[in-house]
């Protein structure tokens, strides 16, 4: 069979080994539910024989053990086999039902009726508890190496940072990056509709859409792309917000396109200003054929350009000028000579605690 399998094409090979895997899943159930159900029958029995020390709630132990490892199809009838045990048990133990048992009867009932709940949600992923959010753990970080800078030339420096709203892991800003052309940069910054888990969902997918995009289509073709993808989606709240960025690293030319976003900045090392790269488009997701213009520049040694999303600069009562204003004061303090960790001290720094917030900084070392 190893031999069979060495020699079968790489998409084959994934076949056996996810269907290989798929039954060492199904041998690690089956296994925790024979266990779970011996536990279940030894407490039954001991409830019946010693009443005195094993308390009925006791088969709260494999009830709750179930509902982490058991898979949507077999947990409601474990749960079933339990509150089946519980009846039994009550039935055959000797003495009176006082309400103290009333009570730890109706609590082992509810319990195993949220327990079945849970397990009708969870039939809609087919997935069990530890393995549902392993899956979503996964997909959150394959979220941000997606927006993991790739590996610039000598001179460059590029870094991001992700903050989500109440400190969840799950948000609706991310961060695309890509090097399609040894001498090119594109990256991009999007703000999905939504806060924090509300949005997850909807940036999960869109994230790798957009990675796709953004490796295959030349520059002035990524938004009018992204704005198609998300018109297709047909979300009855389905909009986002982006800020595109390409720049050149043998000349140092950059365009900067933006969908509804907040401007970039741009700060340049002959007078240490910080100016405003104002260009205009649409929302993503609201207007067919939208047309997306660009801010043009050039980052010389010593520049640097701001990427971000409206929770750094927008507070309630607040005006987003305002808040612009008191980014470009914060950057000029907290990263005056050093950029490393600009991105993080920058989302740190600024921007409400309850929004998702993004911060990109990309700068061209003096030679």
């Amino acid at each position: 069979m190893s031999a069979l399998a060495a020699m079968a094409p790489a998409g084959m090979r994934r076949t056996l080994a996810e269907l290989r895997a798929q039954q060492r899943r199904s041998g690690a159930e089956g296994v925790a539910l024979l266990w779970l159900t011996l536990l279940g029958i030894v407490l039954a029995v001991l409830i019946v024989l010693q009443p005195t020390r094993v308390p009925l709630n006791s088969l709260l132990v494999p009830l709750i053990v179930g509902s982490l490892v058991l898979g949507p199809r077999v947990l409601p009838w474990f749960v079933v086999l339990l509150m089946t045990m519980l009846v039994v048990a009550v039935l055959l133990r000797h003495g009176e039902i006082t309400p103290l048992t009333q009570a730890s009867i109706a609590i082992e009932f509810l319990l195993g009726l949220l327990v079945l709940l849970v397990s009708f949600r969870r039939s809609r992923l087919g997935v069990a508890g530890f393995m549902g959010e392993s899956m979503f753990v996964d997909l959150r970080d394959r979220i941000l190496n997606q927006g993991g800078i790739p590996r610039l030339p000598e001179g460059w420096h590029a870094e991001s940072s992700l903050a989500s709203a109440g400190g969840t892991l799950f948000a609706g800003d991310f961060v695309v990056a890509s090097n399609p052309t040894p001498d090119r940069l594109d990256v991009v910054v999007v703000d999905v509709s939504g806060k924090g888990e509300q949005a997850g969902t909807r940036a999960l997918l869109l994230s790798g859409a957009f990675g796709g995009m953004l490796s295959a289509l030349p520059p002035d073709g990524f938004l009018p792309a992204a704005n198609a993808y998300l018109l297709r989606q047909g979300w009855e709240e389905g909009f986002a917000t982006a800020v595109h960025l390409t720049v050149r690293f043998d000349t140092g030319a950059f365009e900067v396109r933006t969908a509804g976003h907040p401007p970039a900045v741009q700060r340049t090392a002959g007078d240490g200003r910080w100016k405003v790269l104002a260009s205009e488009g649409p929302l993503l997701g609201l207007i067919e054929g939208a047309d997306f213009t660009a801010a043009t520049g050039t980052l010389r040694p010593g520049d640097a350009v701001l990427l971000y999303t409206d929770g750094m600069v927008e507070e309630p009562r607040r005006d987003i000028d305002l808040g612009i204003d008191r980014l470009l004061g914060e950057a000029e303090q907290l990263l005056r000579g050093d950029f490393h960790g600009a991105a993080r001290r920058l989302v740190d720094a600024l921007g409400s605690k309850d929004d998702d917030r993004a911060m990109v900084v990309v700068t061209r070392s003096v030679a």
